[in-house]
């Protein structure tokens, strides 16, 4: 294959991989039906309390507590460099834990785009600027077909963000009670559990580095200003669209890295991993345990017989 033939094929690779939202075989283990609730009980209920809190920490974000770019810096420190390579550090504290998300200024989605659409050179320009994408190429394939929903895997193909959908489902109809319209919207839970999920799956299969690749070359798409803070007035209000969504976006990133780290070791999860239905039901109630623990709320468990887990355990094995 010429090196033109490699180099198209890779920046194609690209532009899909960056337009989601965003970024072993194993014994199955043990169930035991709860008769006296008719809940399932998993290994992964104990999450927390064999001390997940302890060994990972923090809280995840949920945007609809924040009202303005000055609340979420209330709680989410922003520095801004401008001298060499601009970039923003994000820095979130929780207890004696703290998670920093770095974003500098470099490649984004837009110039894989403009390469794809130009000559030979301008795409082997792309490809010089960004090796790590060239030598990660199969790795963010499979990262770009369980980001998207796509017809080539068949009608209601799943990705992350069905996963999400189904945990906000889950949650019980007693907590469901006292959360606002907003907080079950797109932009609520929904957007959180997204990210969380996400960015463990990427975490825990591939690496902390290739997760934090993908959003970081999403966002600085997404609003190139994140880098210098350089926002209009108009930008700072839009609390949906602006940049506390962005920021609160990237903090959330590095919490579901923390966790796909934490439960990598568990599951002895790596890119050779076979998906079980019972495995990733035990990884999506521990994420889910995580949020009950950082929301204070509770959720239905996910079962290995549920057509969402059936069906996302057989896309991880197709694509990985």
């Amino acid at each position: 294959m010429c090196i033109e033939q490699i180099t198209v094929g890779v920046l194609r690779l690209f532009v899909l991989t960056f337009i989601i939202t965003l970024l072993s075989c194993r014994q199955l283990p043990q169930y035991e039906e709860n008769t006296t609730s008719g809940r399932i009980s998993t290994k992964s209920d104990t999450l927390i309390q064999n001390g997940y809190s302890k060994s990972a920490g923090g809280e995840a974000l949920l945007l609809t507590r924040y009202t303005s770019f000055e609340d979420l810096m209330s709680v989410v420190q922003i520095k801004y460099v401008t001298h060499s390579t601009p970039a923003v550090f994000l820095t979130y504290h929780y207890g004696s834990r703290e998670v920093t998300s770095v974003l500098k200024k470099g490649i984004n989605q837009e110039d894989f785009v403009k390469a794809g659409n130009g000559n030979f050179w301008e795409r082997l320009k792309v490809g010089f600027r960004c090796p790590y994408a060239v030598i990660h190429r199969n790795e963010l394939r499979t990262v770009e077909n369980l980001g998207r929903r796509k017809i080539s895997f068949g009608i209601g193909d799943l990705a992350f963000y069905d996963l999400a959908e189904t945990m906000v489902q889950h949650i019980s109809d007693e907590d469901r009670i006292n959360m606002s319209v907003k907080d079950l919207s797109e932009k609520g839970y929904l957007n959180t559990f997204n990210h969380i999920i996400a960015q463990a799956l990427m975490t825990s299969m591939f690496s902390e580095t290739l997760a934090d690749f993908v959003a970081d070359v999403h966002e600085r798409y997404n609003m190139p200003e994140l880098v210098t803070g350089k926002f209009t007035q108009t930008q700072l209000s839009d609390i949906e669209t602006g940049p506390v969504d962005n920021y609160l976006d990237m903090i959330n990133n590095e919490w579901g890295q923390e966790l796909g780290k934490v439960l990598h070791k568990k599951y002895h999860i790596d890119k050779q991993t076979y998906w079980t239905p019972g495995l990733l039901t035990d990884y999506l109630n521990d994420i889910q345990s995580y949020h009950s623990w950082v929301f204070k709320i509770a959720f239905e468990p996910f079962r290995p017989t549920d057509e969402v887990v059936i069906r996302f355990a057989r896309k991880m094995n197709m694509v990985n």
